[in-house]
């Protein structure tokens, strides 16, 4: 007989202090926020000078960024924590309906179609709604259009038979500084560097699935972003 010991203490060590890490970013993050943008608030109250409410509407919109931020931070720290005992298999075009009813919901001027190519099966967890509505909040919020649209496609990858979601709008490209720290963080510098957290929250959800995702500029105008993740076979009804 033979046995192995190991001592994974370590492991362990390193384990708890990441996640302590992760949890004091993201209470630090928020807290900060909310007193940046409390004060902001105060300024713009309790002043009549139209530079110091600029001043205060900007110091707002920036605290509520770092606020999402922490918001993102979250997301991403669930998505990396949660494992494969933690997902359901469902029909890829209800969980993408029910997250477009969500957003459709916080936007009612937007119009976002939905189009089922084919019934598939997929795999997730909150990783996948967090993607997909990063995904629509980024269109939407980077629509030039009074009525943004949207368009939502489901089906079959031509080229391997994953499960294929993507998201088109008629949006300005995505500058390339915010892909080349996704995808080459190597390349970024202190001059220029990626701001869009948004973007990593959609890749590390998506990877987490042992998924892919794929941004590509449309023509004439417009993005498209596409989810690629293993087909599942679906439960019998």
């Amino acid at each position: 007989m033979r046995a192995e010991v190991r001592n994974i203490s370590d492991y362990y060590d390193t384990h708890h202090r990441a996640e302590l890490s992760w949890r004091l970013l993201r209470h630090n993050l928020r807290n900060e926020a909310n007193i940046i943008l409390g004060n902001a608030d105060r300024i713009e109250s309790h002043t009549e000078s139209s530079l110091l409410k600029d001043a205060a509407t900007t110091i707002q919109a920036r605290s509520e960024t770092l606020g999402n931020m922490a918001d993102s931070v979250r997301e991403i720290e669930q998505a990396v924590a949660d494992t494969e005992t933690q997902r359901v298999r469902r029909h890829a075009m209800t969980v993408v309906r029910n997250v477009v009813d969500e957003v459709q919901a916080d936007y009612p001027a937007a119009e976002i179609t939905l189009e089922e190519r084919a019934e598939m099966g997929i795999d997730i967890d909150a990783a996948f709604r967090y993607a997909l509505r990063h995904a629509l909040e980024n269109a939407l919020d980077h629509s030039e259009e009074m009525e943004p649209a949207v368009v939502v496609s489901v089906g079959p990858s031509q080229n391997t038979g994953r499960v294929e979601i993507c998201i088109t709008d008629t949006n300005p490209p995505i500058p390339n500084k915010e892909l080349d720290a996704l995808y080459a963080p190597r390349k970024t510098t202190t001059t220029s560097h990626g701001s869009g957290i948004g973007l990593f929250v959609m890749k590390w959800c998506i990877e987490s699935l042992k998924g892919e995702i794929r941004f590509e500029a449309r023509e004439p105008r417009g993005n498209a972003v596409y989810f690629y993740l293993p087909p599942k076979t679906l439960p019998d009804e």
